[in-house]
């Protein structure tokens, strides 16, 4: 390939990855559409991540390996290092979610959108699809349909390189948020690629580690970005639908 411009970068970042890492690449390898290349961002793995990697049978995949600053700061790299003229994030673990996912990106991109995005599915460990995501992404995005919370998952969210700055490394948790509606705030026009989802997500389950954490930067973010009053009522409204996730996955 060379040094021409592919259409898409796709980017999977890893550390010890090993145990969720193929059925991410596999599902690229078994694009219909072939302009892409797979960037690996490694941060130091020591278990057979990078293996797998090298063994992928993707002829347009470029593998990097340094310690890093964490998650965000690796995405930072990758960016950096990426050709493509769009930008898809897709973690170790989660997949695209059918054999077409990146012809219908195509067609979108013949009109030159600044975000492509879409739908997103949830799988459990044995790629069984096991529902779908809480939130819907809107046939109709705007940076002020983030006030909603992330309603488009981040692996379904395709940028144009040119709009995509740096990951805020100020935010631990929650600099995707930010990252996306700083992208939607630079975008004219953004495409919605319909109900058939993009991305598998592997569904783990509600992580209650960083939870406080990961809220608190989003409210930060929310009121940098929309201003205290609307960050606040916003958050007030959050809770029933907080309340009905965790009262749901208590009875699973």
């Amino acid at each position: 390939m060379g040094q021409q411009q592919p259409l898409f970068s796709i980017i999977t970042v890893t550390w010890n990855a090993a145990s969720v890492l193929e059925p991410t690449l596999e599902s690229v390898r078994r694009q219909t559409y072939g302009d892409y290349e797979v960037i690996i961002q490694d941060g130091g793995s020591t278990d057979a991540t990078l293996d797998i990697a090298h063994h992928a049978s993707i002829g347009q995949i470029r593998i990097f390996s340094e310690p890093d600053g964490g998650l965000y700061d690796a995405m930072n790299r990758a960016i950096e290092r990426a050709r493509g003229r769009y930008l898809m994030f897709l973690n170790a673990g989660d997949a695209l979610a059918d054999d077409t996912v990146l012809t219908r990106l195509a067609m979108l991109a013949k009109d030159d959108p600044g975000v492509m995005y879409g739908q997103t599915q949830l799988v459990n460990a044995e790629r069984q699809v096991v529902g779908k995501r809480h939130l819907t992404a809107p046939a109709h995005l705007t940076a002020r349909s983030m006030l909603d919370g992330m309603v488009v998952c981040h692996q379904a969210f395709v940028v144009r390189r040119d709009l995509a700055m740096p990951y805020d490394l100020q935010y631990r948790y929650s600099a995707d948020y930010d990252w996306c509606i700083r992208v939607l705030e630079r975008s004219t026009a953004n495409a919605y690629a319909g109900e058939a989802p993009l991305i598998s997500y592997l569904d783990e389950g509600m992580t209650t580690r960083h939870l406080r954490a990961s809220l608190r930067e989003r409210y930060r973010i929310m009121c940098r970005h929309y201003g205290t009053w609307a960050a606040t009522w916003r958050h007030l409204t959050f809770v029933p639908r907080y309340i009905k996730r965790r009262l749901a996955g208590s009875k699973q």
